[in-house]
């Protein structure tokens, strides 16, 4: 990074979060992670924190420089019932996404979610 790049109140082109990008990091860490695995009380909170630690460091690498990255996963049992769920969060529209991902299997659904804010 420049000197001159220290005081940018916008991201680069190229640098902009990009939620396609994002989505498919989020879409093959979870599949690899979760493909036939059995939905197990006890083991969701350390499965859950795992996920999104990955999920984290793989866009951390996809080069979204200075945006803060929070990652949101949710797993639960599949029993045939729906689920619905909301966040809310403050952002600049210009700079700011996020992006989302959903896997299901027989025993279990997860729902990871990044969320990019860009700092200056």
């Amino acid at each position: 990074m420049e000197a001159s790049d220290s005081y940018l109140i916008r991201p680069h082109h190229q640098h902009k979060f990009k939620p396609a990008i994002v989505k498919e990091c989020i879409r093959e860490i979870v599949r690899e992670r979760l493909s036939g695995v059995q939905y197990d009380p006890d083991q969701v909170p350390e499965l859950s924190r795992s996920l999104a630690d990955c999920i984290k460091d793989k866009v951390k690498n996809a080069g979204f420089d200075r945006y803060k990255l929070v990652v949101q996963v949710v797993i639960g049992e599949q029993r045939g019932q729906g689920v619905k769920m909301s966040s809310r969060c403050f952002w600049d529209a210009d700079t700011d996404n996020y992006a989302e991902d959903i896997f299901m299997n027989e025993s279990l659904f997860c729902l990871a979610a990044v969320f990019g804010s860009y700092y200056y």
